[in-house]
């Protein structure tokens, strides 16, 4: 992976891990396009380079992170990432062999906009308008919703927000909670990739943070990458929420079954 590459991984991630369009799946796309070889190193990268954006949450809300009264809002994200943390564990084999498709995020890019197009339709009359309105039933219903995400091309963020809003969240309570979720789920499943699983390196098992220092080359790709994925999510966070507040999901509907629909006739044209 170049430089040139980790940069416009590190711009896609930012602009797409908060907006309900799967981060994950538009950088399996970015790398098919750019003929990045999808090995243990690329698909270490697209998990651990969510770290970036994620810290742009904390940043951007660190009064509501490091207010450590209000503990009540600490057990709510860990009640609604224990879904995520069970089934990522249990199926963290399946969940890999899945990154290497873009087949599967085309079409599910494509179903997941067909939902968006409805679903400021779909749950009306919220009644919980900021977070301490929570339950934890609400919390945990939330995590299960953002299982989903867990097929690339569905959206971590989509499903957690629509889950929220099932929930009888408004749209704006419903997409904050998602970002203050993505922070434990994230730093969950950066933590096991760097840290516990075992990566195939060309026949030889290495630690997530083994391969990532094995050349200069590769510590300097997930350095960048994670600055630039950082920058760029503080500029998509805010332009979401204001997007969000004016015009709802119908756009971001309309922009996944586009692009879903325009991968799969490149992926066709591939064969003919």
């Amino acid at each position: 992976m170049t430089t040139l590459e980790a940069i416009i991984l590190g711009i896609v991630e930012g602009i797409t891990e908060f907006l309900p369009i799967s981060s994950t799946g538009h950088m399996i796309l970015a790398s098919y396009f750019m003929g990045i070889q999808e090995d243990s190193f690329t698909k270490l990268f697209e998990i651990c380079i969510q770290l970036g954006a994620i810290l742009s949450v904390v940043v951007l809300y660190w009064r509501k992170f490091f207010d450590f009264s209000k503990w009540q809002f600490y057990v709510k994200l860990f009640i609604a990432v224990v879904p995520a943390l069970v089934l990522g564990f249990l199926l963290n084999d399946t969940i890999e062999a899945a990154l290497e498709s873009p087949l599967t995020v085309s079409i599910m890019l494509i179903l997941g906009g067909i939902v968006l197009l409805f679903i400021d339709k779909a749950f009306k009359n919220p009644t919980i308008t900021e977070e301490p309105q929570i339950t934890h039933k609400n919390a945990f219903m939330i995590g299960l919703w953002q299982c989903i995400s867990m097929i690339p091309g569905v959206s971590r963020s989509a499903a957690s927000i629509i889950g929220g809003m099932q929930q009888k969240l408004t749209r704006n309570v419903a997409a904050e909670f998602s970002f203050f979720l993505a922070v434990p789920t994230m730093a969950a499943a950066s933590g096991y990739s760097l840290v516990l699983k075992d990566w195939d390196v060309n026949g030889t098992e290495m630690k997530g943070y083994e391969l990532m220092m094995q050349n200069s080359e590769n510590l300097v790709s997930f350095g960048i990458g994670t600055l630039v994925a950082f920058v760029v999510a503080m500029l998509a966070i805010k332009t979401f929420i204001s997007f969000l507040q004016k015009y709802g999901f119908r756009a971001f509907g309309v922009y996944r079954i586009i692009a879903g629909i325009v991968m799969l006739i490149v992926l066709g044209l591939k064969y003919v």
